[in-house]
């Protein structure tokens, strides 16, 4: 009788993915990210540390696929499911505008900014992430679906894309330094309003 195999490999199975982030997660919302340590998540995520450094080699580079998974899913669950008289463009405005609402709502991004304020600086001046890029992606293939029916006007679809996520990327990292909640023209609620103003404007034909 031949004996048994097994598999040695201590490589995550794509289903431990999501574990090890959810647990990356965990430990950023419980003490933020600089006290966030590699042998933290393994322990809440049930790996070995040499588990997770065959993947990542350190803590930023896990809050960096968290921040992507994160903020991807912040996008997408924001934006309309398609409906009969839903033209691409008034989707894509107000699943931008809840997208900005729900992304500063975000315990994540609150912790960060709260706490570790500088990991978001070289997506803002250096650099773009992988959530940078995945949401460029996205915001191509919508301008370009607006090409098609004629609800956004005709354009560079990659230009048009990038120029729609500075302003949006602005309104989502800097809307608090705006505000005035004393003054009911200055609440994040009323700039949210000019928000979706500035992208109807910029993006009909």
């Amino acid at each position: 009788m031949a004996p048994k195999r097994h598999n040695h490999s201590s490589r995550p199975k794509p289903s431990d993915d999501d574990a090890v982030l959810d647990a990356v997660r965990d430990c950023v919302l419980a003490v933020g990210v600089r006290r966030t340590t590699m042998t933290d998540v393994a322990r809440r995520a049930g790996v070995s540390r040499m588990t997770l450094y065959r993947r990542h080699p350190d803590v930023r580079s896990l809050v960096g696929d968290l921040m992507t998974r994160e903020w991807v899913a912040v996008a997408t669950g924001s934006v309309p499911e398609p409906r009969a008289g839903l033209g691409t463009r008034t989707r894509m405005v107000e699943g931008l505008v809840a997208g900005v609402a729900a992304f500063r709502g975000h315990p994540l991004f609150r912790k960060i900014v709260d706490v570790d304020p500088e990991l978001l600086l070289p997506y803002v001046l250096d650099r773009r992430g992988a959530s940078q890029e995945a949401l460029l992606e996205l915001l191509a293939q919508s301008v370009r679906e607006g090409h098609t029916d004629g609800s956004v006007r005709p354009g560079h679809p990659e230009r048009q894309a990038r120029s729609v996520l500075l302003v949006v990327q602005s309104f989502a990292l800097s809307l608090r330094t705006m505000t005035d909640e004393d003054d009911a023209e200055l609440t994040p609620a009323a700039f949210l309003a000019e928000l979706r103003t500035i992208l109807e404007r910029t993006l009909t034909p």
